[in-house]
């Protein structure tokens, strides 16, 4: 925690929770156009995810909604005579934290950086990683959010990748440690094939489990010890809408950034600083797209994908997905769904 803005973090990773939390309509609120359209929402924490989906995808009056479905079962919910798959553009990002302040490997040296993602066929993890349900990065908040300011994502040039690192001393028989929590084992171990062939070096996954992780949190946000890995992949979500660069940038790059993962780089903290200060909006944009060119330029971090969130909705129910968090305002049913049927 500290002064300024963004810079206090809340890490948890323990989770306490009723069986069942209902929501009841204010049937009161002066904004009648808004809603409710629902008398009750319950939501149930006493499901297995596996199971919630196979009784939102074979069954009626069970579950009305299963969100955070992975790709992996897309196909499953496409498939199914009761459920239907949402699909939403959604402010979230996965993207490798380089650690440039490692001491026996040169990530402190653009052209590795910039080697590291010229190893990744972004292409094969949207189609084979994410099912086609995710589009390539070239920065950290997607273009249908105002990222990217024209930029295209790295190239997969294997060739100029092994040129690049070799230009930069890379340490011979050094592995590239790869670090990543059990959510996203399955990418990094994707990744971890495909860059070592790129890069022609080896690439060592280091799984944090899962009893572990808020230890390793702790860790990483107060940076009071080396960092065991030279990239660590992050899984980001509900991303800031309103002026991105306070919000991502700076938690990633920023000197009081809780997730910069190396020393603070002064070039960024001067455009981060005067965007916060400036009130035009104008130029408001025009500083967010000259820090998204120099974190891209600098590539200070392995730009991977924005994933897209899929939701399994069941029949009779009209679902309005949002790009950021689980919202229920717009979702409402139908006559014939099975709760007014039954009068419940």
């Amino acid at each position: 925690m500290g002064a300024q803005p963004l810079n206090c973090v809340w890490l948890d990773t323990r989770e306490k929770r009723t069986d069942r939390v209902v929501l009841t309509a204010n049937t009161d609120h002066w904004n009648k156009e808004r809603g409710p359209r629902l008398e009750k929402v319950v939501y149930r924490n006493d499901i297995d995810p596996a199971e919630a989906l196979d009784l939102v995808c074979d069954t009626e009056g069970e579950i009305d909604l299963v969100s955070e479905v992975s790709a992996a079962d897309a196909e499953k919910v496409k498939n199914s005579e009761f459920a239907r798959l949402e699909v939403i553009d959604a402010m979230r990002v996965l993207l490798g934290l380089i650690n440039r302040g490692a001491e026996d490997a040169p990530l402190h040296d653009v052209r590795v950086r910039r080697a590291l993602n010229m190893a990744v066929d972004r292409a094969r993890l949207v189609a084979e990683g994410f099912g086609g349900y995710a589009y390539e990065s070239a920065g950290i908040i997607p273009s249908y959010a105002g990222g990217y300011a024209g930029l295209e994502p790295y190239p997969h040039d294997p060739d100029a990748a092994k040129k690049l690192l070799r230009e930069a001393g890379w340490p011979e028989g050094r592995a590239l440690k790869l670090a990543t929590t059990t959510a996203t084992e399955p990418v990094a171990g994707m990744l971890a094939e495909g860059m070592g062939e790129s890069l022609g070096i080896g690439v060592d996954v280091i799984v944090v489990p899962d009893e572990d992780l808020l230890a390793a949190q702790h860790a990483l946000v107060e940076k009071v010890m080396p960092l065991p890995f030279d990239v660590l992949l992050h899984a980001w979500f509900d991303l800031s809408a309103d002026a991105p660069p306070a919000f991502m940038h700076g938690f990633l790059y920023g000197e009081g950034g809780a997730f910069r993962t190396g020393p603070p780089v002064a070039e960024f903290d001067g455009l981060l600083n005067r965007f916060v200060r400036e009130i035009d909006a104008d130029k408001q944009r025009e500083l967010s797209a000259e820090i998204d060119r120099f974190v891209y330029d600098e590539a200070l971090s392995l730009f991977l994908v924005f994933p897209q969130a899929l939701y399994a909705v069941n029949r009779n129910v009209n679902f309005v997905a949002h790009a950021t968090t689980l919202e229920l305002a717009e979702t409402e049913v139908t006559e014939e769904h099975w709760s007014r049927r039954n009068g419940s």
